[in-house]
């Protein structure tokens, strides 16, 4: 049998190039060749590559999914998509929503248009829970409606409707993913757990906005990746899965862990003004992927953060460049 021949958008970016190298390693099902186009944007690192780089079941193209011509070339030779390739940090979408609108949304419908044209089998869309938007208590379940609050959530709700309209039009095998918020590592050191880890493995405060008490729900990239991996291969066409973590901390919370980590005290954490528009807190109830795939997160979040920071104290040539241009961008956002 000839292996199934995947197209990952954004797979070299946190996510996307862990799902690759998971695939393609020891532990991957070996049926697989995989192709990654990625525009190569500040969030993208070639290097996240480098340990599938040299195998024949793998290719990469830098490129953008906007570019129709492209997308319509490297979709004709391939079965199924896994599309990750999104803008995704929401402080950059108040400040320039139209990037996000283009990339997200725009680019995910022509990645569909090229896949319904060429018969692809499978298309899974990665989204993410805040979509849903802010709720005070219980978990959003795939059935509740999207409510998304930032222009980054509004972006990616489009994206996730637009995917679904395919399946309901075309009777496309369209599945959705909706994760919970990640980390791990080689995670781009914008995100709040390497940014805090970085700064105070430098010495630096940590920015904490408004009261801290914001909740999130944490998934370590592990656990992320196995759920996608569950709905390629298992899930049902035009059905949306809920990856979650199952640890809800508040931003103080995790913040007093990451000072714990770095040895560091809380006359490190420097309270800032709120985002605008901040979601309070997100939970997805995702008994419905634990029900029909057997998913259940296996990384403990202790071990996962204690892991995570060791990565980062150890990998200062990963980061310290990727940082820089961090922080020279939002100098000109």
């Amino acid at each position: 049998m000839s292996p199934t021949r995947i197209l990952v958008t954004g797979g070299a970016g946190f996510i996307g190039s862990h799902y690759v190298r998971t695939l393609l390693g020891s532990l991957g099902p070996g049926d697989v060749h995989i192709t990654v186009l990625d525009s190569l944007t500040y969030a993208a690192s070639t290097a996240n590559l480098d340990e599938v780089r040299h195998l024949d079941s793998f290719r990469f193209f830098a490129g953008d999914i906007c570019d129709e011509p492209l997308v319509n070339d490297l979709m004709a030779t391939h079965d199924q998509v896994v599309h990750f390739a999104a803008e995704s940090h929401v402080d950059r979408s108040i400040l320039s929503p139209a990037e996000f609108v283009r990339t997200n949304v725009l680019g995910t419908q022509i990645l569909l248009d090229a896949a319904l044209r060429h018969e692809v089998r499978t298309f899974i869309h990665v989204s993410t829970d805040e979509v849903y938007g802010s709720i005070a208590t219980g978990s959003s379940a795939e059935t509740h409606p999207v409510s998304p609050n930032s222009p980054y959530a509004a972006s990616k709700a489009s994206s996730d409707l637009i995917a679904l309209s395919y399946h309901r039009t075309h009777g496309f095998d369209v599945r959705v993913t909706r994760c919970s918020n990640n980390y791990g590592h080689r995670q781009f050191p914008e995100k709040v757990i390497p940014l805090f880890v970085t700064n105070l493995l430098d010495g630096r405060q940590v920015p904490l906005y408004g009261d801290g008490l914001h909740v999130r729900d944490w998934l370590h990239i592990d656990d992320h990746v196995r759920g996608i991996e569950l709905v390629r291969t298992g899930g049902r066409p035009g059905e949306v899965y809920n990856i979650g973590g199952g640890t809800e901390l508040s931003n103080r919370d995790l913040t007093d862990l990451l000072l714990a980590s770095c040895g560091a005290s809380p006359e490190m954490i420097e309270y800032v003004v709120d985002r605008k528009g901040h979601d309070r807190r997100y939970s997805v109830d995702w008994s419905k992927i634990h029900n029909e795939l057997g998913y259940t997160p296996a990384k403990n979040f202790a071990d996962g953060l204690a892991e995570t920071v060791a990565w980062y104290r150890d990998n200062r040539d990963w980061w310290e460049p990727l940082k820089t241009r961090a922080e020279l961008l939002a100098k000109t956002c």
